[in-house]
């Protein structure tokens, strides 16, 4: 999937649509005012204030139809600067132009765009002529706060894109249609993993599919971990304000926290596990034979997010970070970086993801330490992804405010991109810990320390591998691998149950669908719920005591023994073929 805002050719034309849209608009309601028309990841949106009007997509195409009229009037798009008195005369009927206008510094250079009799600020770039914008949809309209703040008026958002040939218009349409078929939210519903309540938004309430599906992956993640040398901890999820002070939570993510008062005490959910990881470390002695101490919590976590940026899984407001927190000397520093890229990779390939990685550094503010030591981090970083065999794209300024981070970008099957693992270089919560150990020469030294995740949050992990996977699991991650049914329950019902019966004994996760229905409503409602495996007993299968099984999505049926069926499955479950 292409990145339009990052694209040197797409960006520009979408920048042009927003302003072609805004033409239209303007010219089926004369009473339109404009907010802002940025591009992004996928197209385009412009954010409009329409008066007591509220647009539904049903509108979508009488607008569409305005806006080719405009293109084929293959009109110049031209550029002006303003100096802030023009600027503030040009729009002082637009209170929203306003308010960008001096919301600006004093050194930036305003400018508009005017296309035919339509002018708009803009800081462009444009393409030179309307007659460019030719391949080009709205996809639907939402509403949205002024500014994002809930307390200001709702404008209403339009969403589009535009592509320079109508053959990639298509195939991105098409891309969309297949997105929001793997939609994790339906697919979340229809398979029976997860629900969203209005008593509580952001708060996802897990299934039994879906705890079994979580309850695997939990598994998993210990059995791998125990392999790499992890002990585990689990720490409270609620501490007082003091530790979010020393942490330095409580100045840098204050607004993001919940916080509650107990014996006239002010404590905080934890956002973060780390704080607990500090207090665990301090609660024994440690010397240089110990480290490095590789600790790893599930651990819930809470962050205030506010209701619009709310999405199924992918944007909650409580989570479980796959969390560990790694305590070495410095001479260890750079090995253990390199053998925690290669555990990632190992672990992502397993669910068929490839990644990216990128450097984040320093932030402009909000950041804790000396830039010294930040500099210092960043390169080490930087050095361990090289040695690992990888390159890392910088992305500068975007560290936690305690230090760098290597951010692991996976690529689900539609190419799109999801920001996951992290590993983050931290100088700075045991210096304000004052966290030690003793050295070989008995003084004491200060450890250094890594946070990292992989999975990011098992939530959002469980949203990915939904759409990653079009809710087809592979075997060993499937709630329901198999479904037995037979063509009469009158008829091969015992047997049926009989089969049932030893799937589960090997400790399959099997299901007996022996409803008097038709036999063909029965197979399609398998293929729905997307079960890996249905068996179809007939006469002939109860006879020969063999089952005849079907892949999904395959129409072939293959004839074996329940033996020789067990031991297929429990092959492929012990691989983790995906």
């Amino acid at each position: 999937m292409i990145n339009i805002k990052e694209s040197e050719k797409l960006m520009p034309l979408n920048h042009s649509c927003a302003h072609l849209l805004a033409e239209a608009v303007k010219k089926l309601y004369p009473e339109a005012k404009f907010w802002v028309g940025p591009v992004i990841e996928d197209g385009f949106y412009y954010d409009i204030d329409l008066g007591d009007k509220t647009l539904t997509d049903d509108d979508l195409p009488v607008i569409e139809k305005e806006m080719k009229k405009i293109a084929k009037g293959n009109k110049k798009i031209i550029r002006h600067e303003l100096t802030r008195e023009e600027a503030l005369d040009k729009f002082k009927d637009d209170p929203y132009k306003i308010d960008l206008i001096n919301n600006m510094s004093d050194d930036e250079v305003i400018t508009c765009y005017t296309q035919g009799d339509f002018t708009d600020l803009c800081r462009g770039p444009h393409v030179e002529s309307t007659k460019e914008l030719r391949h080009f949809k709205l996809l639907r309209v939402s509403g949205a706060y002024f500014k994002g703040d809930s307390k200001n008026k709702m404008l209403q958002r339009i969403y589009g894109v535009c592509y320079e040939t109508e053959e990639d218009l298509n195939k991105h349409l098409e891309f969309l249609e297949e997105a929001k078929r793997r939609d994790h939210k339906k697919l979340g519903k229809e398979l029976g993993l997860f629900m969203i309540s209005e008593y509580g938004p952001g708060f996802p309430f897990f299934l039994p599919n879906g705890m079994i599906l979580r309850n695997i992956l939990e598994n998993f993640w210990y059995e791998e971990h125990t392999k790499e040398g992890y002990v585990f901890i689990k720490t409270p999820i609620m501490l007082n304000q003091e530790l979010w002070e020393k942490s330095g939570h409580w100045a840098n993510y204050r607004e993001n926290m919940y916080t509650s008062e107990i014996d006239d005490r002010t404590f905080a959910i934890k956002p973060m596990n780390c704080p607990g990881g500090m207090l665990v470390y301090k609660n024994s002695l440690h010397s240089y034979k110990d480290l490095p101490i590789r600790c790893g919590e599930l651990g819930q976590v809470h962050r205030h997010e506010a209701s619009g940026a709310l999405n199924g899984l992918f944007r909650v407001r409580t989570f479980t970070q796959d969390d560990a927190h790694i305590f070495m000397r410095e001479d260890q520093i750079e090995s253990e970086i390199i053998r925690l890229i290669n555990f990632i990779d190992r672990i992502y390939s397993l669910f068929g993801l490839s990644y990216d990685i990128e450097l984040s550094t320093r932030p402009e503010d909000k950041f804790i330490g000396s830039i010294e030591s930040w500099n210092r981090s960043e390169a080490i970083l930087q050095n361990a992804c090289k040695q690992a065999g990888h390159d890392c794209k910088i992305n500068p300024g975007d560290g936690a405010f305690y230090g760098p981070k290597l951010d692991f970008h996976i690529k689900d099957s539609l190419g799109r991109v999801w920001q996951c693992g992290t590993i983050q270089l931290d100088n700075n919560l045991p210096e304000r810990f004052d966290l030690t150990y003793i050295d070989k020469d008995g003084s004491k030294k200060r450890p250094i320390m890594l946070h990292r995740v992989i999975f990011g949050s098992i939530e959002r992990f469980i949203g990915i591998l939904i759409e990653h996977f079009a809710g087809l699991f592979p075997l060993w991650l499937n709630p329901v691998q198999v479904i037995v049914i037979p063509v009469s329950s009158e008829y091969q019902g015992e047997y049926a149950s009989k089969v049932y019966e030893e799937l589960k004994k090997n400790d399959i996760r099997v299901e007996l669908d022996n409803r008097n229905e038709k036999l063909g409503y029965r197979l399609r409602e398998a293929q729905t719920r997307k079960i890996n495996y249905t068996l179809i007993l007939g006469d002939k299968e109860k006879t020969d005591n063999t089952i005849s099984y079907r892949k999904h999505g395959e129409k072939d049926t293959t004839t074996v023994s329940v033996e020789e069926f067990i031991n297929l499955l429990k092959e492929e479950i012990s691989t983790k073929k995906i």
